[in-house]
């Protein structure tokens, strides 16, 4: 059965689609996207926009463990600049589970991913 993200307890309280992607890390049964993730009131570690944002940002990395196999679907090199010139990958557009694997794409490609675990969201601030 197919579910989004947001049915995920460990993703529960975050707004992927407008994260953003500042990179990719892919290790022995890991993948982790580090993150500017938005948080929604639901999460947690909430708090008002700051002046000038739009949404609540925190430092995060999505991360996969006991990745048993990464397929590369499509990747893009491209780069996307900010107003603040500050650069990213883009945003998470898509991510979806599907019997133990997950679906996930974005302006960086698309990448399936299977784990024994449900993907994360660890604050890094």
């Amino acid at each position: 059965m197919t579910s989004d993200y947001a049915q995920l307890p460990g993703l529960s309280g975050v707004y992927l689609e407008d994260s953003f992607v500042l990179a990719i890390s892919e290790l022995p049964h890991t993948l982790s996207f580090k993150l500017e993730a938005v948080l929604t009131p639901e999460h947690p570690s909430y708090h008002d926009p700051l002046p000038g944002e739009r949404y609540c940002y925190a430092n995060a990395a999505l991360v996969f463990d006991d990745v048993t196999e990464i397929e590369w679907i499509r990747r893009s090199t491209n780069r996307f600049v900010d107003a603040s010139g500050e650069e990213d990958l883009g945003n998470i557009d898509r991510l979806v589970s599907d019997d133990g694997s997950y679906l996930v794409n974005g302006d960086w490609g698309e990448v399936r991913v299977r784990c024994g675990r449900t993907p994360r969201l660890d604050l890094t601030d």
